[in-house]
C-alpha cells in the first residue's frame, strides 16, 4: 500500500466527525512512529496528533525496584492502566486539553505533560507494541480504536534498524544485537497473534 493510500485512509477517520482514534500496531521496529508522524504532518495539526504508547514506559528507578529493567519494552514493564485512562479520556474529546506524556530517546524515560490533545482535534493516532495486545489489561485497548493497523515489514529489514537504534543509543554493535536477539524479539513474537485483530496490515 502507497503513503497516499495511507494518507487517505487517516483523513477519512480525520473528518468522519466527532473524535477518531487510529492505532498503529506491530513489533519493535516496524516503523509504527515513522508512520504516525508522517500522516500527522500529512494531515496537519488542526487534524491530527500522535500520542504515543511509548509514553506508559514505567521508569528505570522503579523497572530496578520491580526487577523488571533487563526486559525493558516487554508488556508488563509499561503503565497498561494510565494507558487506558488516557485513551479514554481522548475518545470522549471533552472540553479543555488534554495532556499526554511521551517518551525522550535521549533519556530513556518518560516524560508527562508533553503533548497537548486539544478537544477540537477530530483524530488522535495513536502507536505502539501492544496495542493489539490480547492479554492483561492490554486486552481492553482493542474497543476504544476506531481503526486498527498492523505494520508487518521484513523482518530481517525490522531486525537490523533495532540494532542501529540501539547503537545510536549507546550500545556496542555486539550489545545492541544481543538486546534485539534477546528482548526485542521476545515482544515481536508476542505481538504477532494481534495481526489478526487489525481492519489493515501494512507489509
Amino acid at each position: 500500500m502507497e503513503w497516499a493510500d495511507l494518507e487517505d485512509r487517516a483523513r477519512a477517520l480525520a473528518t468522519a466527525g466527532g473524535r477518531s482514534v487510529l492505532g498503529i500496531a506491530g513489533p519493535p521496529g516496524a516503523g509504527k512512529s515513522t508512520l504516525a508522524e508522517h500522516l500527522a504532518r500529512a494531515l496537519g495539526p488542526e487534524l491530527a496528533v500522535v500520542v504515543p504508547m511509548d509514553g506508559f514506559h514505567l521508569a528505570q528507578a522503579e523497572l530496578v525496584r520491580l526487577g523488571r529493567a533487563d526486559r525493558k519494552g516487554a508488556p508488563d514493564t509499561f503503565d497498561a492502566a494510565g494507558y487506558l485512562a488516557l485513551l479514554r479520556r481522548l475518545r470522549a474529546a471533552g472540553p479543555g486539553t488534554v495532556y499526554a506524556p511521551a517518551f525522550d530517546r535521549s533519556l530513556e524515560e518518560p516524560v508527562a505533560g508533553s503533548i497537548a490533545v486539544a478537544s477540537a482535534v477530530p483524530l488522535v493516532i495513536t502507536e505502539g507494541n501492544y496495542l493489539l495486545y490480547g492479554a492483561g489489561e492490554w486486552a481492553a485497548v482493542r474497543p476504544l480504536l476506531d481503526e486498527a493497523w498492523y505494520l508487518a515489514p521484513d523482518d530481517a529489514l525490522r531486525v537490523r534498524r533495532l540494532v542501529a537504534r540501539h547503537v545510536g543509543h549507546g550500545r556496542t554493535g555486539a550489545e545492541a544485537a544481543r538486546w534485539v536477539a534477546r528482548s526485542d524479539e521476545a515482544n515481536a513474537r508476542a505481538v504477532a497473534p494481534g495481526r489478526d485483530l487489525a481492519d489493515l496490515v501494512v507489509e
